[in-house]
């Protein structure tokens, strides 16, 4: 389907025809930009909500700014498609998330306009330093930077630690904090309280309608009228606010809260920040799906909706003609409530991602016993360490790529003191259409090892409900349970628990020649490979190894002891991985075979179909299949990797 744009936004290819419009010109320029993200996501799918919200910004910005020179950088990025349609790539924001077309996320490598690459949250205001400061020292001091953070993303801890120390620079950072009370999921915490009592003061918002521009005129008569201005203000600020201006107490000058949906009070806002040098912050209150009804009103499901009738807003989903498999994700969240009905030490945790994650399943049913603490992961783990500590069995729940951000932790506060804790990495292997910040690409590789770890995968829904009924029994330590995005492969999946013994694995199937070793759900791939190959009389053995931490030791003498030839696959990285604890095993036991290791090639994997990667990467049931033919044939296979 081809969607046309406006009238004026056809006539924008990059922000220098943007600027060549008259002010008055800029509102319709929204209206027509906002309408041309309604038009593609509702066919093309990705995310919505975020990028209705900073229309308005992101016209201003590159209206009052001279991008690319002046840098603009988006936190986290899911906001970034107004800012890629206006530079360049509008004729190609149908490819947007398809494989080979455009990164749902600011990219270095895509435009020049994209400064700083983003995926996970609360790097902006660092990185915007790092280039401010970048920019000083090589003496262009009439380089804007600009960092848009989201109320959300500022509760993370990074973003704090940046406020800190650009509190001390005087380099040219405007950090603009959009102001929603949103990030997928409503945000919590007292950072939200307290900048809702900064929207809320009557008496302030009156006195700071005229301040921006009263001050950046006051700056250009001199230091001393500036200092006189700053004082003053800080003197009025504190008296009318009750309380110290947290960002002011940071050394950042505060401006705001502004009308996010008014662009041309926007423009003139941002054209005078431009005159006031130092750590500046803007203070911006938007709409999370501004201009369309239903993403206004419901904003957390509108957050990435998939296809929709922009008439409507039915969104659509194809009907089965049969039951399908749940989500690993609402297995999980149903599980934890049945287990948590039966045992009242557990506890739920996320960072933010209660609905992602099906957390919310738990904060519905037991909302004394489940946690949403903010995007702030390593706070998640060591919060559940000390859970855990005094003898509560907390299940915190990461996907799999933002437990990176908390692997000090793991090691520190958990590993090392042995406790308790229960660690879902959601999202766990290539992910799909979110791309390679998102892929959960590296979590076997980075905790198997880790002294006192349990690592675990299930192949299956059941796999996953004895996992978790498993590791919540007395006296089993720090234990990892890994499943990747989307739908499993039981649709009768709610049987009665069993207890798994650790470090066990199960022989799916006999064979002859080859073993097959698989760890998780891309076990199933292998199980269909097996099928295809039996019709040619080729029978592979196939086990799951369930368990990267502890190995299975018996298992593997058995494999070794029976067959030469051998392979491994995985829904991770190959360096460090499963493949490479086998040939580890190996190795130690002095044992002798052929070990094709198939997975997550070491390079980078762009964004796609989830399955469409694994196809890519070589490990998904035509992988595998091949994988085998080659070693009884001698075929050569190739990977479209590497």
């Amino acid at each position: 389907m081809q969607v046309e744009a406006g009238e004026l936004l056809k006539k924008i290819q990059f922000p220098t025809d943007l600027r060549n419009l008259k002010e008055a010109d800029l509102e319709q320029v929204c209206k027509e930009l906002r309408q041309y993200i309604v038009d593609i996501v509702s066919v093309n799918g990705g995310h919505f909500a975020a990028s209705l919200g900073v229309v308005e910004l992101t016209v201003a910005l590159h209206y009052a700014l001279n991008t690319p020179y002046d840098q603009i950088l988006f936190d986290v990025g899911h906001q970034a498609y107004g800012h890629k349609i206006l530079t360049g790539r509008r004729e190609n924001f149908h490819t947007n998330r398809i494989f080979g077309g455009l990164s749902g996320f600011p990219k270095r490598s895509e435009s020049e306009y994209d400064s700083f690459g983003v995926g996970h949250s609360s790097t902006s205001i660092s990185a915007a330093l790092g280039m401010a400061v970048a920019s000083e020292y090589k003496g262009e001091t009439d380089r804007q930077h600009v960092a848009i953070i989201g109320d959300g993303a500022l509760t993370g801890g990074m973003a704090f630690e940046a406020l800190n120390h650009a509190g001390i620079e005087k380099s040219n950072l405007l950090v603009i904090l959009n102001d929603n009370c949103m990030s997928i999921d409503p945000n919590v915490g007292a950072m939200k309280e307290y900048l809702t009592s900064i929207t809320t003061s009557k008496s302030y918002n009156k006195f700071r309608d005229d301040l921006v521009s009263v001050l950046s005129k006051i700056s250009k008569n001199g230091p001393n009228a500036y200092g006189w201005a700053k004082k003053l203000e800080q003197s009025i600020k504190g008296t009318l606010l009750k309380n110290s201006n947290l960002f002011e107490s940071l050394n950042f000058r505060y401006f705001g809260p502004v009308d996010g949906h008014d662009v041309n009070k926007l423009v003139k806002t941002i054209e005078d920040l431009k005159h006031i040098n130092g750590p500046k912050l803007l203070h911006v209150v938007t709409v999370k799906g501004k201009g369309y009804a239903l993403a206004e009103k419901d904003q957390t499901k509108w957050h990435a909706p998939g296809l929709f009738d922009k008439i409507t807003g039915e969104i659509k989903k194809s009907v089965p003609d049969k039951p399908q498999p749940p989500k690993y994700q609402d297995v999980f969240g149903h599980t934890l409530v049945e287990l948590a009905e039966s045992n009242d030490k557990i506890m739920g945790i996320t960072p933010a991602m209660p609905s992602g994650s099906s957390m919310n399943i738990m904060m519905k049913a037991m909302p004394n016993r489940a946690f949403d603490v903010g995007i702030a992961e390593q706070h998640a783990v060591t919060f559940s360490a000390g859970l855990a500590a005094q003898g509560l069995v907390p299940f915190c729940n990461i996907y799999s790529s933002f437990m990176q951000r908390a692997y000090d932790q793991v090691i520190h506060d958990v590993a090392l003191q042995n406790l308790n804790v229960v660690f879902c990495l959601d999202r766990a292997g290539l992910v799909g259409a979110d791309g390679p910040t998102h892929h959960g690409a590296y979590d076997i590789a980075f905790m198997r090892c880790v002294p006192n770890l349990v690592v675990s995968s299930p192949m299956n829904e059941e796999e996953l409900r004895n996992l978790m009924y498993t590791a919540q029994l007395p006296d089993k330590g720090p234990f990892v349970i890994r499943y990747p995005r989307g739908n499993g492969v039981m649709p009768d999946w709610k049987h009665p628990f069993k207890e798994l013994t650790i470090g066990k694995g199960r022989k799916v199937c006999d064979g002859e020649e080859i073993a097959i070793l698989t760890f998780g759900h891309i076990g199933n791939e292998a199980s269909k490979a097996i099928q295809k190959l039996s019709e040619d009389g080729i029978h592979p053995a196939h086990y799951d190894l369930r368990f990267a931490k502890p190995l299975d030791t018996e298992l593997l003498h058995e494999v070794f002891k029976k067959y030469r030839k051998v392979i491994t696959v995985e829904d991770g990285c190959l360096p460090g991985g499963i493949g490479s604890a086998v040939i580890e095993f190996m190795s130690e036991n002095q044992y002798d075979a052929d070990v094709t290791r198939l997975g997550i090639p070491d390079t980078i994997v762009e964004h796609g179909e989830q399955q469409e990667l694994w196809q890519i990467c070589g490990y998904d049931a035509t992988g595998i299949e091949a994988a085998v033919r080659k070693l009884t044939t001698g075929i050569k296979t190739e990977s479209l990797v590497g």
